[in-house]
């Protein structure tokens, strides 16, 4: 069965660093593209990074381009987001999603094919 799980979240104070970690198993981990979004307190569901397993490409929303980083390592199906100089506002529910054909156009769309469960990242002051 799909699973995509995410491991990595905890508090951390504002300034500090996460690595979030997206396990993948139950699909063909090379064929797809792993998407980070995270849902805030009262806030909609929000794209924040992509990376195409695919080709490579890499994509961030402007809120955390420069301070967050995504890789893949295919070798344990598992990517990735590497988040710096973390804000307040960073606090939220961070859940990654496996998509199909997703490209520049499209990777910060909710239609994504699998979801994990999430994990919380909280920043404080």
């Amino acid at each position: 069965e799909v699973q995509l799980v995410e491991s990595g979240g905890g508090l951390v104070q504002a300034g500090g660093s996460l690595r979030l970690s997206c396990a993948a198993s139950g699909f063909t981990f090379d064929d797809y593209a792993i998407g980070w979004f995270r849902q805030a307190p009262g806030k909609e569901r929000e794209a924040i990074s992509c990376i195409s397993n695919v080709d490579g490409s890499t994509y961030y929303a402007d809120s955390v381009k420069g301070r967050f980083t995504i890789s893949s390592d295919n070798a344990k199906n598992t990517v990735y987001l590497q988040m710096n100089s973390l804000k307040l506002e960073d606090t939220a529910v961070y859940y990654c999603a496996a998509g199909w054909g997703l490209n520049g156009n499209s990777w910060y769309r909710p239609e994504y094919d699998y979801w994990g469960q999430g994990t919380q990242v909280t920043v404080s002051s």
